[in-house]
């Protein structure tokens, strides 16, 4: 077990809360290695048109989606969650390298095995041009503060 990444399940709400958690943190890091170590060797994904498999595909992908979107920020909201699998909803801020600003929203369906890395990721995004004025994310690049609100709190 020492690929395990806890919490493991099944889930309960509370645990599933914190893997949400957990993966919003490590995004937030944009990280692309550390990212990927969540995932199993042979995860496969889906992300908007993309699908990329195991962790050397993840790496390249977030790779690229982060020196394309700037300044990004994320909060992940836990939507529904079973046995080994979670449902989030999400947003994320970032602005192009013209200084165009945008708000992502999307919903991720994720499927775990035992040792609590994702094997399966499926997730479905839309970009919304935001102005600059719109932002409601502006903590410091990193971790989202625990005081700061969550989606539902923000209306989004």
């Amino acid at each position: 077990m020492s690929d395990a990444r806890p919490p493991l399940p099944p889930f309960t709400r509370e645990t599933a809360i914190q893997k949400v958690r957990l993966a919003e943190d490590a995004w937030n890091s944009r990280d692309p290695a550390r990212v990927a170590l969540a995932y199993t060797v042979d995860s496969k994904w889906r992300n908007r048109s993309e699908f990329p498999q195991g962790r050397e595909q993840i790496v390249e992908f977030l790779t690229r989606k982060w020196r394309r979107e700037l300044e990004y920020r994320l909060i992940k909201e836990l939507w529904t969650f079973g046995d080994n699998r979670i449902a989030v909803r999400f947003a994320y801020e970032w602005r192009d390298d013209s200084s165009n600003w945008y708000r992502s929203y999307g919903n991720e369906n994720w499927e775990f095995d035992a040792n609590g890395l994702m094997q399966r990721r499926y997730a479905s995004i839309n970009d919304v041009p935001i102005a600059e004025a719109e932002r409601k994310y502006r903590w410091p690049q990193g971790r989202r503060p625990d005081d700061h609100p969550g989606l539902s709190e923000l209306g989004l």
